[in-house]
Protein backbone atom coordinates (compact mmCIF):
# COMPACT_ATOMS: atom_id res chain seq x y z
CA UNK A 1 0.00 0.00 0.00
CA UNK A 2 2.83 2.45 0.51
CA UNK A 3 4.71 1.68 -2.41
CA UNK A 4 1.53 2.64 -4.33
CA UNK A 5 1.06 5.47 -2.32
CA UNK A 6 4.41 6.76 -3.57
CA UNK A 7 3.70 5.61 -6.94
CA UNK A 8 1.08 7.99 -6.91
CA UNK A 9 2.48 10.77 -5.57
CA UNK A 10 5.18 10.52 -7.99
CA UNK A 11 3.07 10.45 -10.98
CA UNK A 12 1.22 13.54 -9.71
CA UNK A 13 4.65 15.22 -9.37
CA UNK A 14 5.37 14.93 -12.92
CA UNK A 15 2.03 15.77 -13.74
CA UNK A 16 2.47 19.35 -12.34
CA UNK A 17 5.96 19.57 -13.80
CA UNK A 18 4.72 19.40 -16.96
CA UNK A 19 2.19 21.89 -16.46
CA UNK A 20 4.34 24.06 -15.85
CA UNK A 21 4.23 24.27 -11.83
CA UNK A 22 5.94 21.44 -8.95
CA UNK A 23 5.95 22.01 -5.17
CA UNK A 24 9.58 20.85 -4.64
CA UNK A 25 11.40 19.55 -1.12
CA UNK A 26 12.69 21.70 0.38
CA UNK A 27 10.56 24.95 -0.51
CA UNK A 28 13.17 27.16 -2.54
CA UNK A 29 15.60 30.34 -0.70
CA UNK A 30 16.13 31.84 -4.01
CA UNK A 31 12.99 33.54 -5.17
CA UNK A 32 14.78 36.53 -6.93
CA UNK A 33 13.05 35.57 -10.26
CA UNK A 34 9.48 36.00 -8.63
CA UNK A 35 7.56 39.32 -9.45
CA UNK A 36 5.37 41.33 -7.02
CA UNK A 37 2.61 43.42 -7.43
CA UNK A 38 0.99 45.79 -5.02
CA UNK A 39 -3.00 45.05 -5.47
CA UNK A 40 -6.14 46.46 -4.44
CA UNK A 41 -9.75 45.11 -5.21
CA UNK A 42 -13.34 45.76 -4.43
CA UNK A 43 -14.33 44.39 -0.97
CA UNK A 44 -16.51 44.65 1.79
CA UNK A 45 -16.75 44.72 5.93
CA UNK A 46 -19.19 42.81 7.35
CA UNK A 47 -19.54 42.92 11.00
CA UNK A 48 -20.86 38.91 11.17
CA UNK A 49 -22.03 35.97 8.69
CA UNK A 50 -25.52 37.80 8.81
CA UNK A 51 -24.34 40.59 7.38
CA UNK A 52 -22.57 39.14 4.40
CA UNK A 53 -23.10 40.18 1.04
CA UNK A 54 -25.20 43.64 2.64
CA UNK A 55 -22.13 45.23 3.69
CA UNK A 56 -20.20 48.27 3.51
CA UNK A 57 -17.76 48.45 0.40
CA UNK A 58 -14.06 48.74 1.25
CA UNK A 59 -11.06 48.63 -1.20
CA UNK A 60 -9.11 45.56 -0.35
CA UNK A 61 -5.53 45.78 0.03
CA UNK A 62 -3.03 42.94 -1.38
CA UNK A 63 0.70 41.52 -2.62
CA UNK A 64 0.76 39.62 -5.61
CA UNK A 65 3.53 37.19 -6.59
CA UNK A 66 3.76 35.69 -10.10
CA UNK A 67 5.80 33.20 -11.31
CA UNK A 68 8.83 34.84 -13.41
CA UNK A 69 7.20 33.45 -16.55
CA UNK A 70 3.54 33.87 -16.45
CA UNK A 71 3.66 36.59 -18.82
CA UNK A 72 4.06 33.82 -21.08
CA UNK A 73 1.73 31.44 -19.50
CA UNK A 74 -1.15 29.61 -21.49
CA UNK A 75 -4.37 31.12 -20.59
CA UNK A 76 -5.88 29.70 -17.34
CA UNK A 77 -2.91 27.31 -16.74
CA UNK A 78 -1.32 29.23 -13.52
CA UNK A 79 -2.94 27.50 -9.92
CA UNK A 80 -2.66 29.97 -7.15
CA UNK A 81 -2.98 30.52 -2.95
CA UNK A 82 -4.75 32.87 -1.33
CA UNK A 83 -3.18 34.09 2.22
CA UNK A 84 -4.79 34.87 4.76
CA UNK A 85 -2.46 36.52 7.70
CA UNK A 86 -3.15 36.24 12.12
CA UNK A 87 -4.03 38.43 14.57
CA UNK A 88 -0.48 40.21 14.26
CA UNK A 89 -0.95 40.47 10.84
CA UNK A 90 1.02 40.04 7.65
CA UNK A 91 4.22 38.67 9.15
CA UNK A 92 7.72 38.51 7.10
CA UNK A 93 8.68 35.30 8.15
CA UNK A 94 5.35 33.37 7.29
CA UNK A 95 3.15 35.25 4.45
CA UNK A 96 6.45 37.01 2.90
CA UNK A 97 8.58 33.99 2.96
CA UNK A 98 5.82 31.65 1.78
CA UNK A 99 4.14 33.77 -1.46
CA UNK A 100 7.57 34.13 -3.43
CA UNK A 101 8.32 30.55 -2.50
CA UNK A 102 5.25 29.22 -3.84
CA UNK A 103 5.38 31.85 -6.91
CA UNK A 104 8.90 30.40 -7.91
CA UNK A 105 7.94 26.88 -8.13
CA UNK A 106 4.94 28.37 -10.42
CA UNK A 107 1.85 29.06 -7.60
CA UNK A 108 0.47 32.50 -7.52
CA UNK A 109 -0.07 33.93 -4.30
CA UNK A 110 -1.94 36.49 -3.17
CA UNK A 111 -1.13 37.80 0.31
CA UNK A 112 -4.18 39.75 1.51
CA UNK A 113 -3.42 42.17 4.37
CA UNK A 114 -7.41 43.12 5.55
CA UNK A 115 -5.85 45.22 8.68
CA UNK A 116 -4.46 47.51 6.19
CA UNK A 117 -7.63 47.70 4.17
CA UNK A 118 -9.28 48.49 7.42
CA UNK A 119 -6.84 51.47 9.45
CA UNK A 120 -9.80 53.48 10.00
CA UNK A 121 -11.58 50.86 12.20
CA UNK A 122 -8.61 50.06 14.09
CA UNK A 123 -4.43 49.66 14.75
CA UNK A 124 -3.66 48.26 18.08
CA UNK A 125 -3.50 45.02 18.43
CA UNK A 126 -6.76 44.28 21.02
CA UNK A 127 -8.64 47.25 18.94
CA UNK A 128 -8.62 45.26 15.47
CA UNK A 129 -9.69 42.16 16.90
CA UNK A 130 -12.59 43.80 18.30
CA UNK A 131 -13.69 45.78 15.21
CA UNK A 132 -11.90 43.83 12.21
CA UNK A 133 -13.80 40.46 12.39
CA UNK A 134 -13.52 36.83 10.41
CA UNK A 135 -16.06 37.94 8.66
CA UNK A 136 -13.96 40.94 7.38
CA UNK A 137 -11.48 38.52 6.36
CA UNK A 138 -13.96 36.34 4.63
CA UNK A 139 -15.56 38.73 2.49
CA UNK A 140 -11.53 39.78 1.05
CA UNK A 141 -10.84 36.05 0.76
CA UNK A 142 -13.67 35.73 -1.79
CA UNK A 143 -13.13 39.21 -3.15
CA UNK A 144 -9.36 37.67 -4.08
CA UNK A 145 -11.08 35.28 -5.70
CA UNK A 146 -13.11 37.09 -7.74
CA UNK A 147 -9.85 39.16 -8.68
CA UNK A 148 -7.19 36.09 -9.68
CA UNK A 149 -10.14 34.61 -11.97
CA UNK A 150 -10.08 38.06 -13.86
CA UNK A 151 -6.59 37.71 -14.44
CA UNK A 152 -5.96 36.02 -17.86
CA UNK A 153 -2.98 33.52 -16.58
CA UNK A 154 -4.80 32.17 -13.34
CA UNK A 155 -7.07 29.18 -13.16
CA UNK A 156 -10.21 30.14 -11.09
CA UNK A 157 -10.52 25.85 -10.73
CA UNK A 158 -7.44 25.57 -8.91
CA UNK A 159 -6.96 28.15 -6.26
CA UNK A 160 -6.64 27.42 -2.95
CA UNK A 161 -7.00 29.38 0.54
CA UNK A 162 -4.60 28.96 3.54
CA UNK A 163 -4.91 30.75 6.59
CA UNK A 164 -2.91 31.08 9.81
CA UNK A 165 -4.48 31.64 13.23
CA UNK A 166 -7.66 34.12 12.96
CA UNK A 167 -7.09 33.70 9.28
CA UNK A 168 -7.37 30.04 9.42
CA UNK A 169 -10.58 30.45 11.58
CA UNK A 170 -12.01 32.29 8.42
CA UNK A 171 -10.51 30.03 6.19
CA UNK A 172 -12.38 27.08 7.95
CA UNK A 173 -15.41 28.96 7.66
CA UNK A 174 -15.07 29.96 3.79
CA UNK A 175 -15.67 26.03 3.57
CA UNK A 176 -19.43 26.99 4.37
CA UNK A 177 -21.83 26.87 1.87
CA UNK A 178 -23.88 29.48 3.05
CA UNK A 179 -21.06 31.51 3.37
CA UNK A 180 -19.95 30.74 0.12
CA UNK A 181 -23.32 31.60 -1.51
CA UNK A 182 -23.40 35.55 -0.15
CA UNK A 183 -20.22 36.05 -0.68
CA UNK A 184 -20.02 34.37 -4.12
CA UNK A 185 -23.23 34.06 -5.97
CA UNK A 186 -21.41 33.50 -9.06
CA UNK A 187 -20.52 30.04 -8.16
CA UNK A 188 -16.71 30.91 -7.57
CA UNK A 189 -15.52 28.22 -4.94
CA UNK A 190 -11.71 27.43 -3.85
CA UNK A 191 -10.16 24.07 -4.84
CA UNK A 192 -9.22 23.61 -1.42
CA UNK A 193 -8.34 25.13 2.20
CA UNK A 194 -5.87 24.89 4.58
CA UNK A 195 -5.96 26.25 8.31
CA UNK A 196 -2.66 26.45 10.22
CA UNK A 197 -3.38 26.53 14.12
CA UNK A 198 -6.72 28.14 13.61
CA UNK A 199 -8.50 28.04 16.83
CA UNK A 200 -11.88 26.27 16.40
CA UNK A 201 -14.32 28.70 18.35
CA UNK A 202 -17.02 29.02 16.22
CA UNK A 203 -19.59 26.17 14.87
CA UNK A 204 -22.37 26.35 12.14
CA UNK A 205 -25.49 25.10 12.82
CA UNK A 206 -25.98 24.86 9.19
CA UNK A 207 -23.42 22.02 8.45
CA UNK A 208 -23.14 22.35 4.38
CA UNK A 209 -19.95 22.78 2.38
CA UNK A 210 -19.20 23.70 -0.42
CA UNK A 211 -17.43 20.11 -0.79
CA UNK A 212 -13.96 21.32 -0.93
CA UNK A 213 -11.20 19.56 0.86
CA UNK A 214 -9.78 21.16 4.53
CA UNK A 215 -6.49 20.30 5.75
CA UNK A 216 -6.16 21.16 9.59
CA UNK A 217 -2.65 21.67 11.04
CA UNK A 218 -1.97 22.55 14.87
CA UNK A 219 0.95 22.11 17.42
CA UNK A 220 -0.05 19.55 20.23
CA UNK A 221 1.46 22.36 22.90
CA UNK A 222 -0.30 24.94 21.53
CA UNK A 223 -2.86 25.95 24.09
CA UNK A 224 -4.90 27.75 21.32
CA UNK A 225 -6.30 25.04 20.03
CA UNK A 226 -8.36 22.72 21.87
CA UNK A 227 -8.37 19.57 20.20
CA UNK A 228 -11.39 18.00 20.91
CA UNK A 229 -13.22 20.72 19.47
CA UNK A 230 -11.23 20.88 16.31
CA UNK A 231 -11.72 17.75 15.64
CA UNK A 232 -15.47 17.90 16.17
CA UNK A 233 -15.53 21.37 13.91
CA UNK A 234 -13.02 18.19 11.44
CA UNK A 235 -16.10 16.04 11.72
CA UNK A 236 -19.16 19.13 11.35
CA UNK A 237 -16.95 19.70 7.97
CA UNK A 238 -17.40 16.02 7.05
CA UNK A 239 -20.76 15.89 7.88
CA UNK A 240 -21.39 18.77 5.12
CA UNK A 241 -19.81 17.39 2.91
CA UNK A 242 -15.64 18.01 2.42
CA UNK A 243 -13.11 15.39 3.03
CA UNK A 244 -11.14 16.98 6.08
CA UNK A 245 -7.36 15.93 7.08
CA UNK A 246 -6.14 16.67 10.10
CA UNK A 247 -2.40 16.71 11.67
CA UNK A 248 -0.99 17.44 14.64
CA UNK A 249 2.55 18.00 15.37
CA UNK A 250 3.27 16.91 19.08
CA UNK A 251 5.48 18.89 19.86
CA UNK A 252 4.73 22.76 18.10
CA UNK A 253 3.57 25.61 19.81
CA UNK A 254 1.52 28.48 18.27
CA UNK A 255 3.30 30.21 14.98
CA UNK A 256 5.95 27.32 14.71
CA UNK A 257 6.69 29.20 11.13
CA UNK A 258 7.03 33.20 12.82
CA UNK A 259 10.31 34.27 13.91
CA UNK A 260 11.97 34.45 17.05
CA UNK A 261 12.59 32.18 20.22
CA UNK A 262 9.79 30.28 22.81
CA UNK A 263 7.59 33.35 24.31
CA UNK A 264 3.93 34.25 25.34
CA UNK A 265 2.02 36.56 24.16
CA UNK A 266 -1.46 37.50 23.65
CA UNK A 267 -4.45 35.71 25.98
CA UNK A 268 -6.25 32.73 25.99
CA UNK A 269 -9.81 32.50 23.23
CA UNK A 270 -9.87 28.27 23.10
CA UNK A 271 -12.43 28.87 26.26
CA UNK A 272 -14.41 31.06 23.44
CA UNK A 273 -17.69 29.19 22.08
CA UNK A 274 -19.84 30.49 19.37
CA UNK A 275 -22.30 28.85 17.30
CA UNK A 276 -23.46 30.85 13.74
CA UNK A 277 -26.91 29.99 13.26
CA UNK A 278 -28.77 29.81 9.47
CA UNK A 279 -29.38 32.93 9.22
CA UNK A 280 -25.71 33.93 10.12
CA UNK A 281 -26.38 35.74 13.76
CA UNK A 282 -23.53 34.56 16.15
CA UNK A 283 -24.57 33.92 20.06
CA UNK A 284 -22.38 32.71 22.72
CA UNK A 285 -23.11 29.05 23.71
CA UNK A 286 -23.37 29.32 27.26
CA UNK A 287 -25.38 32.38 27.71
CA UNK A 288 -27.06 33.09 24.49
CA UNK A 289 -26.16 36.61 24.02
CA UNK A 290 -26.04 37.06 20.17
CA UNK A 291 -22.87 39.54 18.75
CA UNK A 292 -24.26 42.56 17.14
CA UNK A 293 -21.66 44.69 17.51
CA UNK A 294 -18.16 45.94 18.50
CA UNK A 295 -19.61 46.22 22.25
CA UNK A 296 -20.94 43.18 22.30
CA UNK A 297 -18.06 41.52 20.86
CA UNK A 298 -16.01 42.91 23.67
CA UNK A 299 -18.67 42.07 26.37
CA UNK A 300 -18.44 38.21 24.48
CA UNK A 301 -14.50 37.74 24.91
CA UNK A 302 -14.73 39.46 27.86
CA UNK A 303 -16.59 36.41 29.32
CA UNK A 304 -14.47 33.54 27.72
CA UNK A 305 -11.03 34.78 27.20
CA UNK A 306 -8.72 33.35 29.85
CA UNK A 307 -6.78 36.13 30.92
CA UNK A 308 -3.28 34.25 30.67
CA UNK A 309 -0.65 34.07 27.36
CA UNK A 310 -0.15 30.93 24.92
CA UNK A 311 3.68 29.82 23.60
CA UNK A 312 4.74 31.37 20.09
CA UNK A 313 7.99 30.14 18.80
CA UNK A 314 9.64 29.50 15.61
CA UNK A 315 9.98 25.45 15.08
CA UNK A 316 12.52 25.16 11.76
CA UNK A 317 11.57 20.99 11.98
CA UNK A 318 8.01 21.48 11.84
CA UNK A 319 7.94 24.29 9.46
CA UNK A 320 9.95 21.88 7.15
CA UNK A 321 6.90 19.30 7.73
CA UNK A 322 4.18 21.51 7.58
CA UNK A 323 5.87 22.52 3.80
CA UNK A 324 5.34 19.04 2.92
CA UNK A 325 2.32 18.98 4.42
CA UNK A 326 1.10 21.71 2.46
CA UNK A 327 2.79 21.19 -0.79
CA UNK A 328 1.68 17.18 -1.02
CA UNK A 329 -2.11 19.03 -0.16
CA UNK A 330 -1.73 21.06 -3.27
CA UNK A 331 -0.56 18.90 -5.34
CA UNK A 332 -3.54 16.89 -4.98
CA UNK A 333 -5.73 19.55 -5.28
CA UNK A 334 -4.46 21.22 -8.31
CA UNK A 335 -3.62 17.85 -10.14
CA UNK A 336 -7.35 17.08 -9.81
CA UNK A 337 -8.70 20.25 -10.40
CA UNK A 338 -6.72 20.81 -13.80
Amino acid sequence: MRFLLVLAILALSAASARAGWQVRDPWPADTSSVRALDVTFPSSSPFSPADLGNAEPTTAQARLYLPADAKGAAPRSVPAVIMLHGSGGVLYARELTYGPQLASMGIAALVIDSFAARRDRATSFIARLLEITESMVLADAYAGLAFLTERPEIDPKRVALVGFSYGGMSTMYALNAAVADKLSPSGLRFAGHVAFYGPCIARFEDRRTTGAPLLMLWGGGDELIDAERCNAAADDFRAGGSPVETVVYPTAVHQWDGSGPLRPIGRLLNPCRFVVAPDGTVRDERTSLTMTGPFFRKVLLFLCVENRPYMIGADAEVRAQSNRELGRFLTRIFSRSS
